[in-house]
């Protein structure tokens, strides 16, 4: 009997959500996993109380992207797939089976010790649909055929071979990748990327002596498609960086901490809409103001761009589109973003695209989208008349990008002046419980 399709893609896509609410997912043919039904179906037991059966499977190297590796992001998780300690939360069902392969994101689950589980996220940095796209681009443009080795063809280009030679990764390596981690390159941000690269097995050096071949082709690939995982891995969240942890990478997956996006609170109480707030306002202060003198910028925020972890604690959830300029060395001049670009430029965005200078970001940029485009929404109609009344207008001048920047401040710290006497101390807050009881000033 074969597989009813359509409503195996119902019931997957009813409890899936994504990194980015902007990517468009298109229905494309998927790869199902090969499966051993005997045993199984002829009973209606609850799959925990059926012994275990060791399913017949092959996850498939297009699923995974592994038929693309090297152009992938990395190959340092996938025995935990193999191994089945990360499981898709289909999984979990009777009928084990991998979920369709043109979603960007997937929910999952992930465990060291085969006994104890978390969540998980299972992205890929690109719709299939925009890989799909992307491979043909580099087909068509760097060999003139429909198909080719994507590895062999982006070998041989003009910067991964510069790359080859290079002892140190230098901003004139990375110019005119457009991702808006790269737009304004320090050399001390690209020595930290190096030394802190998780996918290769010693990292630690400024210096590229220890990257395989194959290990800058991932890095380069990574640094043109999408900078989220690399954010991830400069910037860890053991250290108080506001990001989820990320795990690891196979093909062109990665898998990361789950959050629940922050568009998901819209309804929420309003001293849980207080917190949040307060929350997010303290995020953009310290990506705007940190010891390390990095200044993070984003160029586009939204709902889904911001999550928020079982415990109250608000993280960034998508970093692919913050950009970071260094406050300590400067960036490069660059006269001509243009004239650098190649098909690396061309991966992820409309090769013609044409972004602002470093030196044109204000210091507060984030602040107002976060004013306009997110608390507002958080906020709406939450508090009494007069307090409500107080809230929108601040957060009206905050959300003004043509005030001077000191304005914007002092709008945005007004507001969590107001906030914070609606936000109660007590255990529904666990991030912060029970030391709030202990601080005033919390």
């Amino acid at each position: 009997m074969k597989p009813d399709y359509s409503r195996q893609v119902l019931e997957m896509t009813s409890y899936l959500y994504c990194i980015n609410s902007s990517f468009v997912v298109w229905l494309l043919p998927f790869l199902c996993l090969s499966l051993n039904f005997r045993g199984i179906l002829q009973g209606k037991a609850s799959p925990t109380s059926l012994p275990r059966v060791k399913p017949s499977y092959s996850f498939g190297r297009a699923f995974l992207g592994l038929d693309k590796c090297n152009a992938c992001i990395g190959t340092s998780i996938c025995k935990k797939f193999f191994k089945e300690e990360i499981r898709f939360d289909s999984w979990l069902s009777s009928h084990l089976k991998l979920p369709p392969n043109y979603l960007p994101c997937y929910s999952g689950n992930y465990t060291d010790d085969a006994k104890s589980w978390r969540p998980v996220e299972i992205s890929r940095l690109m719709t299939k649909y925009q890989h799909d796209q992307s491979d043909k681009r580099i087909c068509t443009s760097l060999t003139f055929a429909k198909s080719c080795s994507i590895e062999r063809a982006l070998w041989k280009t003009e910067r991964f071979q510069k790359w080859l030679k290079a002892k140190r990764l230098t901003p004139v390596l990375v110019q005119g990748l457009p991702t808006p981690l790269l737009r304004c390159p320090s050399q001390r941000l690209l020595d930290r990327i190096v030394r802190r690269y998780a996918e290769v097995p010693d990292a630690g050096s400024i210096f590229m002596d220890h990257f395989s071949d194959r290990d800058r082709l991932r890095l380069l690939y990574t640094l043109s498609v999408n900078t989220h995982p690399i954010v991830l891995q400069i910037f860890p969240e053991a250290e108080g960086w506001p990001f989820p942890k990320y795990l690891g990478s196979c093909g062109r997956l990665i898998v990361s901490i789950s959050t629940r996006p922050l568009k998901e609170f819209y309804n929420i109480s309003p001293d849980v809409a207080a917190d949040l707030a307060l929350q997010l306002l303290a995020v953009i202060d310290s990506m705007m103001n940190n010891d390390l003198n990095y200044y993070f910028y984003f160029t586009h925020v939204d709902a889904d761009t911001f999550g928020v972890f079982n415990n109250g604690h608000l993280f960034v959830r998508d970093a692919s589109r913050l950009g970071i300029i260094d406050m300590q060395e400067g960036s490069p001049l660059i006269e001509n973003h243009q004239e650098h670009n190649d098909i690396f430029s061309c991966l992820a965005v409309d090769c013609q695209s044409v972004f602002p200078s470093c030196h044109s970001i204000k210091h507060t940029q984030s602040l107002t989208m976060v004013c306009k485009d997110v608390l507002p929404e958080l906020l709406k109609e939450k508090f009494l008349p007069r307090v409500q009344e107080e809230v929108d207008s601040t957060m009206a001048t905050c959300a003004d990008s043509f005030l001077a920047q000191q304005e914007v401040i002092s709008a945005a710290q007004k507001l969590a002046k107001i906030l914070k006497p609606l936000r109660p101390c007590r255990s529904q807050f666990a991030y912060r419980y029970p030391d709030c009881k202990y601080n005033a000033k919390l």
